[in-house]
């Protein structure tokens, strides 16, 4: 078929055209650089061109642009077919272009701190359970200790405040009589007496206490400065407040002592503190009795077990330890150390009163629930407290409560 020169050289153009369409479509297809929507708004341009091309030569399309044209050609129908073909190429090429750009950058990993999850809260603390060291009870706090001397003559019978002592110590003095040193920490009473003076073998057994407040109510005056000096808050009665006399008693066995008063004194006392006793269940063995007596040569003790109260209750010189504030004084442990007893190095009415050894070893007996226990004690170093063990070697538990240590001569 005839086609004017004009024409063929605008179907040459087409030719070209279709060619750089084809090396576009080819080239962007292997671009893994494009995104998604760039590939599918290339398939929309390449479908829309196909449409127009269709619509301007039903009986062509691009399949049939490079071969031979079946329709006649005229000037006006290849001037429009060549603009249409000439929009497709524009697009095409700036698709091209397009797809050569240098590809956007990849957007910056901007780092952000990972969210924790809340750390777990730390399980609920348990106050830990405090043991009173002297009585082996529970107790909310150690509190300080508060020593004081008590007269036992008759005439300072009944006692006021003795059955609150932790601890009561029973020491002989002049005359074959007794006295006590007792020791308050886990409670206070409001009266304590009848108050009496400090003995020499007292100052052995305050240094196991680190340095307690002593309360007494004088010492032979050879032997005051020493225990004014020693380890301990001075509560001497003719130098500290809280001291009164009742004058419905004989003096000099009507000194009595307030306790919060004394208390408030005791500023700097140490604290409660391990001294060697051990609590717990009662050891295999022991004997049962009913009672047990101790005396000095003008002094007896007998301890009696209670099972309804749990205690061994306290008779001195055959007739009940009776308090003005509690009833009948009670231990649940009763220990009879047996000790050497020397005389001491300071006079009393002209002759030295008898001296307790407390440091050393030696036998002991000790009372609890109903049983009597052979054991032994050792206190090898006066700063120190007193442990005691059991025949075998195991340590000697006392029961929970009030304990009275007994020295007596071995």
């Amino acid at each position: 078929m005839n086609h004017d020169p004009q024409a063929r050289r605008q179907l040459r153009r087409i030719d070209r055209w279709r060619v750089i369409w084809a090396a576009s479509r080819n080239h962007l297809a292997s671009r893994s650089i494009l995104a998604d929507a760039q590939l599918a708004f290339m398939r929309r341009v390449q479908g829309a061109a196909q449409r127009n091309l269709s619509r301007r030569w039903p009986r062509v399309g691009l399949a049939g642009i490079s071969g031979r044209w079946p329709m006649a050609w005229t000037r006006k129908k290849a001037v429009a077919g060549v603009s249409g073909l000439l929009a497709v190429g524009l697009v095409a090429g700036l698709i091209a272009a397009f797809a050569t750009y240098p590809p956007a950058p990849k957007p910056l990993a901007v780092w952000a701190p990972v969210a924790k999850p809340p750390p777990k809260p730390p399980p609920p603390r348990h106050p830990t359970q405090l043991f009173s060291p002297f009585t082996g009870e529970r107790i909310s706090a150690l509190r300080p200790v508060l020593v004081m001397k008590i007269d036992n003559i008759v005439y300072a019978r009944p006692h006021t405040g003795l059955s609150w002592a932790d601890i009561v110590y029973v020491l002989p003095v002049e005359g074959g009589l007794s006295r006590f040193m007792a020791v308050f920490s886990n409670h206070i009473p409001p009266v304590i007496g009848p108050v009496r003076s400090a003995r020499e073998d007292d100052l052995a057994l305050l240094k196991q206490f680190g340095r307690p407040a002593f309360g007494f109510s004088g010492a032979a005056a050879a032997l005051l400065p020493f225990v004014e000096r020693s380890r301990i808050v001075d509560l001497y009665s003719n130098r500290v407040g809280g001291y009164y006399r009742d004058y419905r008693r004989i003096a000099p066995y009507n000194l009595y002592a307030r306790g919060d008063r004394l208390r408030a004194e005791a500023r700097g006392a140490s604290k409660a503190r391990d001294i060697g006793f051990r609590f717990g269940a009662a050891p295999a063995g022991g004997r049962p009795v009913a009672s047990e007596s101790v005396s000095y040569p003008a002094a007896s003790f007998t301890f009696r077990w209670s099972a309804a109260k749990h205690r061994w209750l306290v008779w001195m010189d055959g007739a009940r330890a009776e308090t003005t504030d509690r009833g009948q004084l009670a231990a649940a442990t009763v220990v009879i150390q047996y000790t050497l007893v020397r005389t001491s190095r300071f006079l009393e009415y002209g002759k030295p009163p008898p001296y307790a050894v407390s440091t050393g070893s030696g036998t002991a007996l000790v009372l609890r629930d109903g049983k009597a226990y052979r054991a032994r004690w050792s206190r090898l170093n006066a700063n120190r407290g007193t442990t005691f063990t059991t025949t075998s070697g195991r340590p000697m538990t006392f029961a929970v409560g009030p304990v009275w240590v007994v020295l007596v001569a071995r």
